[in-house]
């Protein structure tokens, strides 16, 4: 019969790959609205600018009857754009990545270079000079799963992350 404290890590496991599968989905669908969004101001100006060149008395753009005419524009929205973590491959650097993201690769190459082993969260979270609270912990682990996701590092063993195979070099690169 399984332990009850067993039976709760897999609970917690579940719950922890739902929440990683969530943030990611997040990421992705604020990324997808703040490219939405600047494609939505542009054509906004477009019009705009189209209005005031053909209201504007022989052509003249410059100020006239088009000018009062001007459709105002909602102030832009204030996202936060997610970073994107591409697909790792042959040659690309690690500098296509954010510097968040790019700090936990460089953490890693040291550890490789140091022939230390893989790194947990919690030691990224020190090395960087962060309290080692939950909060930090698990931002840091979601940066980590979502490069591991997309083949960056590997997960040597659950928390345990180092280079995937092939990523190294000075700036991620082969």
């Amino acid at each position: 019969m399984p332990s009850a404290v067993g039976l709760l890590e897999q609970d917690e496991l579940a719950a922890r790959r739902r929440v990683d599968g969530l943030r990611e989905e997040v990421d992705r669908i604020q990324a997808e609205l703040a490219m939405a969004e600047q494609e939505w101001l542009e054509w906004t100006i477009a019009r705009e600018r189209v209005g005031a060149v053909l209201s504007a008395p022989g052509g003249d753009s410059a100020g006239g009857a088009g000018a009062e005419a001007e459709v105002r524009l909602p102030p832009p929205v204030a996202t936060k754009v997610k970073s994107q973590v591409p697909v790792w491959r042959e040659g690309l650097a690690r500098t296509v990545l954010s510097a968040d993201y790019q700090r936990i690769l460089a953490a890693l190459a040291d550890r490789v270079r140091l022939g230390q082993g893989p790194l947990t969260c919690q030691e990224m979270a020190s090395a960087f000079g962060m309290d080692v609270v939950p909060a930090k912990v698990e931002a840091l682990r979601s940066k980590a799963k979502r490069l591991v996701a997309r083949g960056w590092p590997a997960e040597s063993s659950p928390g345990r992350f180092t280079l995937a195979q092939g990523v190294c070099g000075p700036d991620g690169g082969s």
